[in-house]
C-alpha cells in the first residue's frame, strides 16, 4: 500500500468531474492525495462540529454517524474536533467512502492503523491543499482546510456550532454560497436555524439528504 501522497492538478480533470464543482480548481489548483481520488466524484456530505458540545448533541451525533454509515453516504471532513473524531470511528467500520482532510501537509504523515484497511479497500481518501513545509496543524490552516471541505461538499451538515465561534462563522459562509446546510434540530442549534440552516432530527437525516 503506497502511503506517499500524489499531487493532483485540478485543472487536469474533466470539467464535468466532481472535483471541478464549485470552482474548486480556481481555489486549489494543486491538492495532495493518499488513496482513491475517484471518491471525489461521489456526492459529498461535508461534516463539521464545534469542539465543545453538550450531552444531548453528543448522543444525537452518534446516532447520525450510524445512520450515515448505514445509508452509504460519502462524508468529507477534517475529523479534528473531539466529536468529529468520535464519529470517524463508526464511519470507518462501514463500507461507504470517506474523505479526510487534515489541516497540514500529508507528506510523511503517519497513517493511523484504523485507516489502513479502508485505504487498502479503496474507500478512503486523505486529501490536503498544503505543501510539505506545513507540517503542524494551526488555527489558520484549519480554517483553510474547512474552506476546502466546504468547496468540495455538495451539502453540509453541522452537528453543532458554538454561538460566536469559528464554526458558526463557517456556517454563514456556507449559507452565503447557497449550498444546503443542515443541523440537528435541537434547542442548542436555534441560532443556526434562525440564520437559515435546516433543522433535522438525527433519524431523519438520510431522508432529508435524499429528497433535497
Amino acid at each position: 500500500m503506497d502511503t506517499q501522497p500524489n499531487l493532483i492538478k485540478i485543472d487536469s480533470y474533466d470539467p464535468e468531474a466532481g472535483v471541478k464543482r464549485c470552482n474548486v480548481h480556481e481555489l486549489y489548483p494543486r491538492l495532495w492525495a493518499i488513496g482513491s481520488v475517484e471518491i471525489l466524484d461521489n456526492p459529498l456530505l461535508g461534516f463539521f462540529c464545534s469542539v465543545k458540545c453538550r450531552g444531548e448533541v453528543i448522543l444525537r451525533v452518534y446516532d447520525l454517524a450510524r445512520n450515515l454509515r448505514g445509508a452509504g453516504v460519502t462524508v468529507i471532513g477534517g475529523f479534528h474536533s473531539p466529536l468529529e473524531k468520535d464519529c470517524l470511528d463508526p464511519l470507518m467500520r462501514g463500507t461507504q467512502p470517506i474523505v479526510i482532510c487534515p489541516a497540514r501537509s500529508i507528506k510523511n504523515m503517519r497513517i493511523p492503523s484504523a485507516w489502513k484497511e479502508p485505504l487498502t479497500q479503496g474507500r478512503l481518501l486523505i486529501l490536503s491543499p498544503f505543501e510539505s513545509k506545513y507540517r503542524r496543524v494551526t488555527a489558520t490552516l484549519a480554517e483553510e482546510r474547512n474552506r476546502l471541505v466546504m468547496a468540495l461538499s455538495d451539502k453540509v451538515f453541522v452537528a453543532y456550532a458554538t454561538t460566536g465561534g469559528k464554526t458558526e462563522q463557517l456556517c454563514q459562509q456556507i449559507l452565503d454560497t447557497g449550498k444546503p446546510l443542515y443541523t440537528l434540530d435541537l434547542k442548542e442549534n436555534e441560532h443556526l436555524m434562525k440564520a437559515g440552516a435546516i433543522g433535522v432530527a438525527a433519524n431523519d437525516v438520510i431522508e432529508f439528504l435524499a429528497n433535497s
